[in-house]
């Protein structure tokens, strides 16, 4: 998979606010599928397709341990993520940089 492909899959999962629910929830520890369906209204086989996407997305893991599969947030959930964003920071900053010495230079033109 390519990092634009991973990227979309990390956007795809965050999309949907349900699942963002169980990333801030997995974001306290471990969990298994039925409590992070507990809080929620979405049966348990729902709650499994959601858990799939953020797996599919690399932002989740699981382990199964007898009867109990539990997921936990990836260790790097978030860098492909942060790295994009930051990326594109560093170019609206050098944007607004250079915006910033135009019109430094435009007013002190004005000023003569």
């Amino acid at each position: 998979m390519t990092g634009v492909e991973a990227l979309d899959r990390v956007f795809t999962a965050l999309a949907d606010p349900g699942r963002r629910a169980m990333i801030d929830r997995l974001a306290s520890g471990p969990a298994s599928a039925s409590e992070l369906a507990a809080p929620t209204t979405l049966a348990l086989p729902s709650v499994m397709k959601h858990l799939a996407v953020l797996e599919a997305s690399g932002m989740v893991s699981s382990q199964k341990a007898g009867r109990v599969r539990t997921y936990r947030l990836a260790p790097d959930a978030f860098a492909g993520l942060e790295a994009w964003v930051a990326q594109r920071k560093r170019a609206w900053n050098a944007q607004f940089d250079r915006l910033d010495a135009y019109l430094a230079q435009t007013k002190s033109g004005d000023e003569r």
